[in-house]
């Protein structure tokens, strides 16, 4: 991307702006600053998305704490725990296995479809009790900024940034845009794990869909009725968190 403002309303300054130095991460970034709709913006240091933050230094730790953050909501299977650095009383630890609350059913039928935002709308329409969940968490979490991590930061927690950007009503484009910013991030992940990059796997699904990331996307969000069947009051509690000039 150039400089220059996109359809969006973003620029290549604040998506670095969002960026955030965690070290032993590789995939955070603030929230705050994406347009919406109605011409507000979300607010900074409200909500993080992360990859594992099992992998923070200790001066990566300090890095949180400075940013604000006092919840972490963790997505992650109880299989992929690891012992995190000792937290401080003043962080509180949710866990939302968004992947177990899927449930084997849905793996069955929609499992070929993980890794990519194909995945999205079916765990919308199936899913909601997890959504309702991962919403409640983030809406009220106590006073402070709130991450939310899952192993790469892409998937589950792309799920999640999907949902809480899309209620409160950030433009479509910068939803889309946000979530495209994970691939280039966790390159150096598959040369650290020694694996293949996934980004090749995951474009021929979509394309065998007849689609890209970037469609697939607007495609859900175009679909998007969250909303209407979340807790009026939980929802609200959410964007008063997360918009500038509530």
């Amino acid at each position: 991307m150039t400089g220059t403002a996109t359809t969006a309303g973003i620029t290549a300054e604040l998506h670095e702006a969002r960026r955030l130095d965690w070290d032993g991460c590789l995939n955070v970034r603030d929230l705050g600053g994406l347009p919406t709709r109605d011409g507000r913006r979300t607010r900074t240091g409200a909500i993080v998305r992360a990859d594992n933050l099992d992998r923070l230094t200790a001066e990566g730790q300090n890095a949180m704490l400075a940013h604000g953050v006092r919840t972490v909501i963790d997505l992650r299977d109880q299989t992929e725990y690891r012992p995190l650095l000792p937290t401080p009383d003043t962080v509180d630890l949710v866990r939302i296995p968004l992947d177990a609350l899927a449930g084997p059913d849905w793996w069955a039928r929609f499992g070929a479809l993980d890794g990519t935002p194909l995945s999205f709308r079916p765990y919308l329409d199936h899913c909601r009790d997890a959504v309702a969940r991962l919403v409640s968490a983030v809406a009220h979490a106590r006073d402070g900024g709130v991450v939310v991590h899952c192993g790469a930061g892409r998937d589950r927690t792309g799920l999640a940034a999907l949902v809480l950007l899309a209620l409160a009503d950030v433009e479509p484009a910068a939803i889309a845009e946000d979530y495209l910013l994970s691939a280039p991030n966790l390159r150096p992940l598959w040369t650290l794990l020694d694996l293949p990059d996934e980004e090749a796997g995951i474009a021929r699904t979509l394309a065998d869909a007849g689609t890209t990331a970037d469609g697939a996307l607007h495609q859900v969000l175009a679909e998007f009725d969250a909303a209407q069947w979340l807790p009026a009051a939980d929802v609200a509690a959410l964007r008063h968190r997360f918009l500038e000039g509530n």
